[in-house]
């Protein structure tokens, strides 16, 4: 039987896969695993209901998905406060500004409106670790909580949501970005009513497009999935740079005022090197996952940076910041966590601190930019594959030894098999782009050949 979680909660076809009765029940179940704790038994032993916020993306499912896991929620004795349509790291915020015992966010992410997800957050705001999550997917199928009268939980607005957070990230920056024109593309998603807000009050010239959901437009031609809108956009306003979300808000991506694309990797670069010069980047180390181009390693390295990898997926960048003590790390897709200010990825965060550097040190986003040159890379999917059974090939395993040798420190090899679906993903960064076809295609080819089904 499949795992019900994924990389970043459960996520599925809204009302197919991802049912109301389902996230009723799982709510139901979170709530039994989550309210386990000393904190938990501090608010009962004080005579208070243990507290979740709930918020979601503005996708039309997201309305009858709160409804079904408010409902969990309160018939399990859990207080709901819910705050409507909020960014993912706002929610994650949110819990731990109020000491709420959990969080669950409602969204897809960067999906098409059709698809919705939950996702929780723990004491504090931070992601479930997989054991976790395996607790609450065995307790679907355990008794549940079900308190009568006074026992059950109430379903309250959180009223000033949207300005806590604000306040939040507004007092993340020390620097004004006055005198920047800046686009943003809120995707039609969770930032159209905070991210605009966010930058006009640090003092930006804004363009907002994107901002018009109507719970069927998310993503849609629009935010960090289609970039094309943003580069118009810039190019016709004379921005000084473009910022474009996802449907959830938790992604960042960036076209400079030439209108070229400025991915998660260049950012952290950016941001890494500015933080080390002005002494906030701990232990001079940056945190990234395998997918991060090895430029990223290389830009790194020639500033005295060190690079940390983990697996894919921005709980385990957290993971690896919480262990060490790193405050910065995130993803190649836009995900960005500044541990100081936050506990997942931050696209509005992520953004006003790449303006602030321009303000601050008075360069170009194309300038700062320069600070890394991105290997050319290579992904072929290969489907129909056993993918139990690559780490056990010899052969398979021999080819890449013998090619890795080839490419030497001017090239990368990374073969991941998927969680979800009978493929694998072949990934090859070399100092040529065709160097990189060539090799991850001998490797797809004996892939397909080995493993085929």
């Amino acid at each position: 039987m499949s795992r019900l979680f994924g990389t970043d909660g459960v996520r599925g076809l809204a009302n197919v896969e991802l049912t109301a009765d389902l996230a009723l029940h799982l709510a139901q179940a979170a709530s039994q695993v989550l309210t386990q704790g000393r904190h938990a038994d501090e608010v009962r032993a004080e005579g208070r209901k243990p507290r979740a916020v709930v918020a979601r993306d503005p996708r039309i499912s997201g309305e009858f998905l709160t409804a079904a896991v408010s409902a969990g929620l309160a018939s399990s004795g859990i207080d709901v406060l819910d705050a409507g349509v909020l960014p993912t790291p706002a929610t994650a915020f949110l819990v731990g500004d109020i000491q709420a015992d959990f969080g669950v966010m409602i969204s897809a992410s960067h999906n098409k409106a059709a698809d919705n997800g939950i996702k929780f957050f723990s004491l504090g705001g931070v992601k479930l670790p997989d054991e976790v999550e395996d607790r609450i997917e065995k307790a679907l199928a355990g008794p549940r909580l079900m308190p009568t009268g006074a026992g059950v939980g109430r379903i309250r607005r959180f009223a000033d949501a949207e300005d806590r957070y604000i306040l939040h990230l507004l007092a993340t920056l020390d620097v004004s970005l006055e005198g920047l024109h800046v686009v943003i593309d809120c995707a039609n998603g969770a930032a159209a009513g905070i991210s605009p807000r966010a930058f006009t009050d640090a003092g930006a010239t804004v363009t907002v497009i994107g901002s018009d959901p109507d719970g069927l437009n998310i993503n849609e031609g629009c935010g960090s999935t289609d970039l094309d809108l943003l580069r118009r956009t810039v190019l016709e306003t004379g921005a000084d740079l473009g910022i474009a979300h996802d449907g959830d808000a938790d992604r960042c991506l960036a076209i400079d005022a030439q209108g070229n694309v400025i991915d998660g990797d260049h950012l952290m670069a950016i941001i890494a090197v500015s933080m080390k010069k002005r002494g906030l980047l701990t232990h001079d180390t940056l945190v990234a996952t395998v997918m991060s181009n090895l430029g990223l390693e290389l830009a790194m390295e020639a500033n005295g940076i060190t690079l940390v990898r983990t697996a894919v997926g921005d709980r385990y960048v957290l993971d690896a910041m919480e262990s060490t003590g790193f405050v910065l790390g995130g993803e190649q897709s836009g995900h960005i966590i500044f541990r100081k200010f936050s506990t997942t990825g931050d696209g509005i965060m992520t953004g006003l601190h790449v303006a602030a550097e321009m303000a601050r040190s008075g360069k170009t986003l194309a300038e700062l930019a320069t600070v890394m040159t991105a290997l050319p890379q290579t992904l072929i999917n290969v489907t129909n594959v056993n993918h139990a059974g690559l780490d056990t090939d010899q052969r398979v395993a021999e080819l890449v030894a013998q090619l890795e040798s080839e490419l030497g420190d001017a090239g990368r090899i990374l073969l991941r098999p998927s969680g979800t679906e009978p493929l694998v993903r072949v990934m090859v960064e070399a100092a040529t782009q065709e160097r990189a076809d060539e090799v991850a295609h001998r490797i797809a080819e004996l892939v397909t050949e080995r493993l085929g089904l």
